[in-house]
């Protein structure tokens, strides 16, 4: 998978993706709460592949800290741009860069484990850097598991510029890298229609709360 081909691609779209509007505001808004609610004041949290900063701006004023970073410089720039940006410190880096300043006490990635190379690598190295009760939280698009036909359409669409680079896992293999890597899962629910984007929440293994 090219990173550089796949932040080209990004920077390309940034401008109608800041445009569509939410599919299901209401999913939306129930994924934002059950974050909120593994949150605490004094966090130092970080997203990895905040987009243009709309999840960010809503969760910044819950906790200390809000580092929210992207690998597309357009997506930054018109995340900056929008009210209640001033809370979030928004940062241009790829999500192994995005790592450097932890550890924190939550990460978020929304939508993103499936574009990274190194699905794996970037497991542990999050594992590496949350703290010793820190949470990861993620949503992730398991393209395995959606119908075949819709599958054999990725390929066109990537042709014709309107898709990324993926990499295809299903939901048992998900759950199955965050086990490798070191967490236990807390929480696996699903936001809106479709069983193939679950939301989860993972903590180190062996942790007691």
């Amino acid at each position: 998978m090219s990173q550089h081909k796949n932040r080209r691609f990004w920077d390309r779209i940034a401008q109608r993706y800041a445009a569509r509007p939410l599919k299901d505001v209401a999913a939306y808004e129930a994924m934002l709460a059950a974050t909120a609610s593994h949150l605490r004041p004094t966090d130092r949290v970080l997203e990895i592949g905040c987009g243009t900063g709309g999840t960010a701006i809503t969760l910044a004023p819950k906790v200390a800290h809000f580092l929210a970073t992207d690998f597309s410089a357009e997506m930054v720039r018109i995340a900056q741009a929008k009210p209640g940006a001033d809370a979030v410190t928004f940062r241009v880096a790829d999500a192994r860069q995005a790592l450097d300043d932890g550890p924190f006490d939550a990460i978020c990635a929304f939508n993103v484990l499936h574009l990274v190379e190194d699905m794996p690598g970037l497991l542990a190295c999050i594992h590496e850097n949350l703290s010793p009760d820190g949470v990861l939280i993620s949503k992730t698009w398991c393209f395995s598991d959606v119908k075949l036909w819709v599958r054999a359409l990725f390929p066109v669409l990537r042709l014709f510029g309107v898709f990324p680079v993926v990499t295809q896992l299903g939901v048992a293999q998900l759950q199955q890298a965050l086990l490798d890597a070191g967490f236990e899962i807390i929480e696996q629910r699903v936001f809106g229609a479709y069983p193939q984007n679950p939301y989860i929440v993972a903590r180190k293994a062996g942790y007691l709360a």
